[in-house]
Formats: structure tokens, C-alpha cells, sequence
């Protein structure tokens, strides 16, 4: 059975249909007309970003809010842990996850260490957006899923939204943090569109049951939900009712609802387009290991980089029948 996704919602009629970025947009629109700190920074945001994610937003809030920076990754994330040290609440524009490794040391030493090192006298509210996951027929460079890098590095939040819902929902309540937040939106989702209602807040670090079922928990984020609600879709024909959580942020990530799950069914599933070999998916059934004792299996990427040639990205790619092979496996 299908579910709506768990959020707090209030009363309202501002229903749209969006796309992914397009729900970006107006989420970032809405925080920069009501706090005057935010700011964008990047290469390309003022024509709207590769992706459309700052469509009109440098037309309607101006140069200096929506800024166009040099090409240097080290310089945009460095020049954005200042303004946030300063006061502002920047949106750091990396372009692609690939790319933001040029800018890790800013990232990794400078803004997610600021509040420890300095006993809370300094804070670092940016959002650093770094689109993610493969990007179709670009290759290695341009097709890196690094979600579990960041959940990895103690004093950032991470969050990796599945739908337009999310994306707009999730970019507001990052935008409200007051802590580094690494956001990483698929790099394939763009286009993707959905209803999107303004008057829903989605909360960091609370996942979304979109399917129920008692034959086994599965987990997983991103674009790779599509995947996996497609599998689910093939299993219930089979008469397999599958527990399908989107996790949406994985630090700090909802323990007890992929937990309570874990202990009914009493079998973890996790999913993702990461290559498995120390993805988060470990750390997921690892926890979910120890705390509930349920039977765990992990379904990710082969430690391999991705090939340009299709019949190469395909070797990649987790597919609907691998997540249905792999459910049947635990299920059985």
C-alpha cells in the first residue's frame, strides 16, 4: 500500500505542479524574500544555473544576493564559510559533487570544525549544493554518488532529496539550520516533476514510509527511490508487501522509524546508487544489526568508476531486477 510521505503538514491551498528544480527555486525564492542574509554564490547562478536551480533569481533579487563567482571551487566554498562566519546565510554553488572536491579543505576543516574548535562562537549556516549520483553518458568525472564521505564528517548535515516535494521542503529547512549542511541533489532529477504544497515542512532528519508491508524493511534515497519503487511495484504482484523507507537525510538519519520498521519484518534491505563497498548503507544495517537483530543484506554500485559507453554506465547502475533479486533473496 502506498503511503503519503511523513511531514508536518499545515492547512493550505498553494498546491503547484513543479519540477525538481524548479521546486528548488521557489524554495530558495521564499528564504531570500524573507531573510535578507541569504545569498547564492557560485559559477553560472546568474544565468540560472546548468541545472535551472537559480532560474530568475538574480533578475528578481540582483547581483549582489545572487553572485557570480571565478571558476574556483577552493575560492567559492572559502569565500562562503566567510559570509556565514559573518553573518550571512550562504548558498554555495559547487556545480556538480565531482567538482566540489577542489573545495574540501574549506568544506572539511573550516566549516564543519568552526563551532566545535571555537566553543560555539562561530557558526557556518551555509548550504552547500552539490548535485550528485551518475549523470547519463558523462563518464567517470561527472558521475560520482560521495553522499557517505560527507555523512562521515562529524559537524554537517546531509541531505539527499528523492522528489520535487523534498527538494523544496528539505532546501527550506536546510536553509533554517544553523549548521554546514551538505545537500546533494541528483544530478538526473531535475526534470522530474510532482505536486509541490509550500504549506508542507519537511524536517531534517525524519524519513518518509512510502509503501507498507511486512515482508521486509527497505531503505533507501535519492534517484535511486525510483528504482525501488518500481521493484516494489513487481514484488507486490508476486504477493511481497515491502516496508519502503525514503531515509532523505542521512545525517542525521531517522533511526527510529528505519528501526521500528527493521523490528517488525524483521529483514533490512538497504539500496543505493553509491558503490557499495563502505557506503552508508552499512552503517544502516550494521545499526540496524545490532539494535533489532534483524537480517540485513546491502545492494549497491561495483567498485568500479563509470564508464561512458552505455553498455559500461550500465554495470553501474542498480536496476530493478537486481533490487528485485536481492529482495526475494532476504524475503525467502
Amino acid at each position: 500500500m502506498a503511503l503519503t510521505p511523513e511531514t508536518t503538514q499545515a492547512k493550505t491551498s498553494m498546491k503547484k505542479d513543479l519540477s525538481y528544480s524548479e521546486a528548488a527555486v521557489l524554495a530558495l525564492q521564499r528564504e531570500m524574500e524573507a531573510d535578507p542574509r541569504v545569498v547564492v554564490l557560485g559559477e553560472d547562478v546568474g544565468r540560472g544555473g546548468i541545472f535551472g536551480q537559480y532560474k530568475g533569481l538574480q533578475q528578481h533579487f540582483g547581483p549582489e544576493r545572487v553572485i557570480d563567482t571565478p571558476i574556483s571551487e577552493a575560492a567559492i566554498m572559502g569565500a562562503g564559510v566567510g559570509m556565514a562566519l559573518a553573518g550571512l546565510r550562504p548558498v554555495v554553488e559547487m556545480r556538480v559533487v565531482d567538482f566540489a572536491l577542489c573545495g574540501m579543505d574549506e568544506l572539511v576543516n573550516q566549516a564543519a570544525k568552526n563551532r566545535f574548535m571555537f566553543g560555539g562562537q562561530g557558526r557556518v549556516p551555509l548550504v552547500a549544493r552539490m548535485p550528485g549520483g551518475i549523470w547519463d553518458a558523462s563518464a567517470a568525472q561527472h558521475s560520482q554518488s560521495l553522499e557517505a564521505w560527507f555523512a562521515h564528517l562529524p559537524g554537517v548535515v546531509v541531505v539527499c532529496p528523492s522528489t520535487p516535494q523534498d527538494n523544496h521542503g528539505l532546501l527550506r529547512a536546510a536553509l533554517q539550520c544553523g549548521d554546514p549542511v551538505v545537500y546533494i541533489e541528483h544530478k538526473t532529477l531535475w526534470g522530474v516533476r510532482g505536486e509541490v504544497d509550500e504549506g508542507i515542512d519537511v524536517p531534517l532528519g525524519k524519513a518518509a514510509r512510502v509503501r507498507e508491508g511486512n515482508a521486509l524493511t527497505l531503505v533507501s534515497w535519492s534517484r535511486q527511490m525510483q528504482a525501488c519503487a518500481a521493484a516494489c511495484d513487481a514484488l507486490a504482484a508476486e504477493g511481497v508487501a515491502v516496508d519502503l523507507i525514503d531515509l532523505r537525510t542521512l545525517w542525521p538519519w531517522d533511526r527510529e522509524t528505519v528501526l521500528s520498521s527493521c523490528g517488525r519484518t524483521g529483514r533490512l534491505l538497504v539500496v543505493h546508487e553509491a558503490v557499495q563497498a563502505a557506503g552508508f548503507g552499512a552503517e544502516i544495517a550494521a545499526s540496524a544489526a545490532e539494535a533489532t537483530g534483524c537480517r540485513v543484506a546491502r545492494l549497491g554500485a561495483p567498485r568500479i568508476p563509470v564508464g561512458y559507453a552505455p553498455v559500461l554506465e550500465a554495470q553501474s547502475r542498480v536496476g530493478v531486477e537486481a533490487i528485485v533479486a536481492a529482495a526475494k533473496k532476504l524475503a525467502g
